[in-house]
């Protein structure tokens, strides 16, 4: 009993650390999203690489992360267009508080009080601010860039490690099925010893009641492997019914390709996409600031157009046609061409509003710095811890091997005396059981390897599979 429980303990475990929330990122930048309709896939082998692809390509959740990265390449494919003339086109109509009357000679009129005006101006603003705000918006896109890209990659460790998951759970499960098979021939050796004298009645009980205690163990694995396969599936885009089978991996030795003063080299240089995401976005954030403080103190230059263009203030707008040219005079509004430099006073002190945006950013820039420093520091923390895990598995798995094979070899002796009615039906499940924690633990050493070069690809910012290639 003590065995079933504990395999069936340790696939819950594996179940929940599996069962996590992956980022995802959206297909690249320009490209039209390729979404998967959904249609049920009666059948489909997936390696590794594969299910990621089918991750990257067919999240549906991704889009919305593609959509801003789109924004930003647009905003600064056309950063230039600040530079364009605001043109801006009016029309008034206005009515006077006052009856206005005109006289000629003898004879004065009533002007009327409604009164139409028309104007068109365009203004340019030219500043040293400006230039560097087109910079600013193409740092944005590269920043955004480097996010969508961690965003994949992160999508790619996440299906990695679950596909392992899995992997591992169906391994446990094929471990459960053979304790079931070889408690039904237990059963069927007490029932024969019992037949034969050789064995007490409580002997062949034992032996039943222990097989059909490891049903519903095996029915609950078998539950979770669907579960955590239909999830599996819905990242992948596709319905969570799609049966699916996937490739063995096989690790051939726990060979470690790099050493270590070579870990450290890659580590120094800081390749880890959440080390290059916040790198991009503190030079963001300076071109931002070089920015602000061009605006506060440089001068702009301003170019500036404008005419305009009244109704005959003697004829009736409700009555006399708009579209007759000689109804329209630039003698009452006129027009003029203006050449303007300024510079905001207020930036020049650091108690205004403009000067506290200033301190504000510079704070912020250099809380991103601390941020940064720290990243790297728990980085190399991180890489030596996974190369420490690595090295205790590489020794590890020898060792464990022999155990499994020294417990083997114990339960192969018991169950002959068992046979041969030498043994009571405890010696047997005793080794059988320590040849199942046995078979787990090596298990269990090949699923950490193979998660820690996993983790150890990403904090180096290599591709998957480098190591495992190597």
């Amino acid at each position: 009993m003590l065995r079933f429980y504990r395999l069936s303990l340790f696939a819950a475990v594996l179940l929940c650390s599996a069962a996590i929330a992956y980022p995802q990122a959206p297909p690249p930048p320009g490209e039209t999203p390729q979404i998967s309709s959904p249609q049920t896939i009666s059948s489909m082998r997936l390696s590794p690489q594969e299910a990621v692809d089918h991750a990257i390509r067919n999240n549906l959740m991704l889009e919305s992360a593609r959509i801003g990265t789109d924004i930003q390449r647009r905003s600064a494919s056309h950063a230039w267009n600040q530079f364009l003339p605001n043109a801006m086109v009016t029309g008034t109509m206005a009515r006077s508080n006052w009856q206005n009357t005109v006289s000629v000679g003898q004879f004065t009129m009533d002007l009327p009080r409604w009164n139409v005006i028309g104007g068109f101006s365009a203004t340019l603003d030219f500043s040293f601010a400006l230039i560097e705000s087109v910079r600013t918006s193409e740092l944005e896109y590269r920043a955004g860039l480097l996010t969508f890209e961690k965003a994949k990659l992160q999508i790619e460790q996440g299906v990695r490690k679950m596909y392992n998951a899995i992997l591992l759970l169906q391994a446990n499960a094929n471990l459960l099925a053979d304790s079931f098979s070889n408690a039904q021939q237990q059963a069927a050796i007490a029932e024969a010893n019992v037949s034969a004298g050789l064995a007490p009645r409580l002997t062949m009980l034992q032996a039943q009641v222990a097989v059909e205690n490891l049903r519903p163990t095996i029915n609950d694995l078998e539950n979770n492997i669907k579960n955590l396969k239909g999830n599996f599936a819905i990242i992948l885009g596709l319905p969570f019914d799609t049966e699916f089978e996937l490739e063995t991996l096989s690790i051939e030795s726990f060979y470690i390709p790099q050493d270590l003063s070579e870990f450290i080299s890659r580590s120094a240089a800081m390749q880890k996409p959440d080390i290059l995401e916040l790198q991009a976005n503190i030079i963001t954030m300076e071109s931002q600031r070089k920015a602000l403080r061009l605006g506060h103190f440089t001068p702009f230059f301003r170019l500036g157009w404008d005419i305009g263009s009244m109704f005959d203030p003697t004829l009736d707008p409700f009555r006399n046609s708009w579209f007759n040219g000689d109804h329209w005079t630039t003698a009452q509004v006129g027009g003029n061409l203006s050449f303007t430099i300024g510079m905001s006073l207020n930036g020049l002190f650091g108690f205004t509003r403009e000067g506290q945006q200033r301190r504000d950013i510079d704070a912020a820039i250099q809380i991103q710095n601390i941020v940064l420093a720290q990243m790297i520091q728990e980085t190399e923390h991180e890489i030596f811890s996974i190369i420490d895990s690595l090295e205790t598995s590489r020794s590890n798995v020898a060792v464990q091997q022999a155990a499994v094979e020294l417990a083997e070899t114990a339960y192969g002796l018991v169950e002959e005396a068992y046979r041969a009615g030498l043994q009571d039906f405890q010696s047997v499940r005793n080794s059988a059981l320590a040849l199942d924690q046995a078979r787990l633990q090596l298990l269990t050493l090949y699923f950490n390897f193979m998660n820690d070069l996993i983790d150890l690809e990403y904090a180096l910012g290599i591709p998957f599979g480098s190591l495992r290639r190597n």
